[in-house]
């Protein structure tokens, strides 16, 4: 519910670009801020339950798992945890 739209861009070279559309409600983004959590000197990982939760469940993390990247709540639904990337909220 963060994004609006997005296109793909092929360059050539094997170089492809993505330019994502935001969503913006009553003239203010949606996306009010976010925030990294998971640094090159400081890894944060979380077992699924120990999973943060933004904003009361307003917002979302972004985790890296053995079944890819996904949202905290998919992250839970398939029962694994990982590598805390961000969070949007």
């Amino acid at each position: 519910g963060y994004i609006r739209g997005y296109s793909t861009t092929e360059y050539g070279n094997g170089r492809t670009e993505f330019e994502i559309e935001l969503k913006y409600y009553d003239g203010e983004p949606v996306i009010k801020e976010v925030e990294r959590v998971s640094k090159p000197g400081r890894r944060v990982y979380a077992a699924v339950a120990e999973m943060p939760q933004v904003a009361n469940g307003l917002g979302i993390t972004i985790v890296s798992t053995s079944k890819g990247v996904m949202a905290d709540h998919a992250a839970r639904d398939a029962h694994v945890g990982g590598e805390v990337l961000c969070k949007v909220f």
